[in-house]
């Protein structure tokens, strides 16, 4: 029970991070982006303090050793630059620019009950399913392979 009220009080905390920062507002990230219109910094001053805020909580949390809340560390092993990673970052980013939205935000922005949010949410969400479907088959990487880029291997 400790995890489930921990999950939610990083979400709640999340959340209202976003929404005190601005950053659930589409039109911040797009004039983020615009940088040779009305480019505004907003978001890049957000980023670098989510940066230092995290890398502040890792720095302790790699101290500590042993977490609160569980029985050990997940810390993440692979370090490679691959086509998926590629390909996933490009698509994020397209689905980012032509939004405004990243998932944290768009989930926040439900609570609107928007339709244009609400449709952005449910295509990333058949989105985030399919991908699962065609890992399990075996699809994802050999679909990578076949555009003529080799997948890692992870």
């Amino acid at each position: 029970m400790p995890l489930y009220i921990a999950s939610f009080a990083c979400g709640l905390i999340f959340g209202a991070g976003l929404l005190i920062s601005g950053m659930t507002d589409p039109t911040k990230v797009i004039g983020f982006l615009d940088l040779f219109g009305m480019w505004d910094a907003t978001l890049a001053l957000v980023m670098a303090g989510a940066v230092a805020v995290s890398g502040l909580g890792f720095a302790i949390a790699r101290r500590r050793g042993t977490p609160v809340l569980a029985e050990r560390s997940f810390w993440p092993t692979r370090t490679d630059i691959d086509a998926q990673l590629l390909i996933a970052g490009g698509l994020f980013g397209i689905g980012w620019g032509l939004v405004g939205l990243c998932p944290g935000p768009a989930l926040v922005n439900l609570t609107g009950l928007s339709f244009p949010v609400i449709a952005f949410v449910v295509s990333m969400a058949i989105g985030m399913v399919g991908y699962d479907v065609s890992l399990q088959r075996g699809g994802a990487p050999a679909m990578i392979e076949q555009a003529g880029v080799p997948a890692s291997d992870g």
